[in-house]
């Protein structure tokens, strides 16, 4: 009888290949709002904030939600791609990445009516001309209707049908630009209570045309908006779409019926999350445990049978692991996990491979120096067991 444990043939660090990219592990750093951005333009906030990961032995890296038209951020802080002068700035953190050997992915997005918001440590509501003391200036926002985030919140100014029309040329050329600045993946937002989601919920779609009303109707436009992205990006080149999985007036059956469609257009990874819309979290009914969206996603990768990528309160090396070679989603994206520790990835190599070089995927520049540190600790813990007194702690 074989008493060796068994090892899964497919692991949180076995590659996985999409199309003609392989990503070195199933662990990505979700795209993460920094709200630090002039202009739309990344600096040098953005540069040391993703590098930071791409030293930290991540497969894959998202740049944080980037706004396809200047009305499409969340604050005045939102990294855009809707000008030139934007490509630079992204390429150089792009290129860092790809010379860390991790591969560079960024999500394209607009909030809709959640744009104009005031950034999180200032108050995270809608802004107002009182935060002009601030430099931030409030605009007028738009969505598939007229709903309001809430009462605090101004009503959105519907999108007319030019308006759609123009935001298929964003789309497309903000895809543009992002090939131009080096990224290997791109992902559609349609989550989290922003524009495309707002046009798939019918508690903001409040449309009568072709683009509300029934479920097909309302997944019309960002099916649309997925689909000139997928055209537009490489065909090479993987396309992701983020969608929540969950929230009111939205099920599960629904985004199972959405994920098909995505997939038949060309999508290769379904990224899920939950809510968003800004109503009550409690209201979805959805108990917040470890891995507590890993359901959701196994759901949808048997029943659409396409890959997903699981998100949530992902803490641990084992539970990521077991989500990956247990099979119930491809993707596992850590995203608080990793501001805490950037990393992340690489004490989870660790924590699921104990027998192998204790600082194997560090930067050359961090391991030589970490390892001779472990050879003097050896050392002294050798010496303390064979003097039979306690370990002391190194001041």
């Amino acid at each position: 009888m074989n008493d060796e444990k068994s090892i899964p043939s497919v692991n949180l660090f076995s590659p996985l290949r999409l199309r003609n990219l392989e990503l070195p592990n199933r662990i990505v750093i979700s795209p993460m709002c920094t709200y630090s951005a002039e202009d739309g333009i990344a600096n040098d906030w953005h540069f040391a904030h993703l590098a930071k990961f791409a030293l930290g032995g991540a497969g894959t890296i998202f740049v944080e939600a980037t706004a396809i038209d200047p009305d499409g951020g969340l604050s005045c802080g939102d990294l855009g791609l809707w000008a030139d002068a934007q490509i630079e700035p992204l390429k150089r953190i792009a290129d860092f990445m790809k010379a860390c050997k991790t591969i560079p992915a960024i999500q394209l997005g607009h909030a809709g009516r959640k744009a104009s918001s005031q950034r999180p440590w200032i108050g995270n509501g809608a802004l107002t001309d009182k935060d002009r003391e601030y430099g931030d200036s409030p605009w007028q926002t738009v969505s598939a209707g007229s709903v309001p985030v809430n009462e605090a919140w101004p009503a959105p100014k519907p999108l007319t049908l030019e308006r759609m029309d123009a935001m298929r040329t964003s789309w497309r050329t903000a895809t543009q630009r992002a090939l131009q600045a080096g990224f290997e993946i791109l992902e559609v937002h349609m989550a989290h209570g922003y524009l495309l989601h707002q046009f798939l919920s019918p508690l903001t779609n409040t449309r009568t045309d072709e683009y509300g009303g029934s479920l097909l109707n309302r997944m019309k436009y960002p099916l649309e908006i997925a689909k000139i992205v997928r055209d537009t990006w490489p065909q090479d080149k993987p396309v992701f779409v983020r969608i929540s999985t969950l929230d009111e007036g939205w099920s599960l059956d629904d985004s199972i019926v959405l994920s098909r469609e995505l997939k038949a257009i060309g999508i290769d990874v379904v990224d899920c999350s939950t809510g968003g819309l800004g109503r009550s979290p409690q209201a979805l009914r959805v108990s917040r445990g470890y891995g507590f969206q890993v359901p959701f996603a196994e759901k949808i990768k048997q029943e659409a049978e396409v890959l997903t990528m699981a998100v949530g309160l992902i803490l641990d090396a084992e539970l990521a692991n077991n989500i990956v070679a247990l099979g119930k989603s491809d993707l596992v994206a850590i995203g608080r996990g990793a501001l805490e520790d950037p990393n992340w990835p690489l004490r989870a190599h660790r924590a699921l491979h104990p027998e192998g070089q204790l600082f194997a995927g560090w930067p050359k520049q961090y391991g030589i120096w970490l390892a001779q540190r472990e050879r003097i600790l050896d050392k002294i813990r050798s010496d303390e067991q064979a003097a039979l007194i306690p370990a002391h702690r190194l001041n």
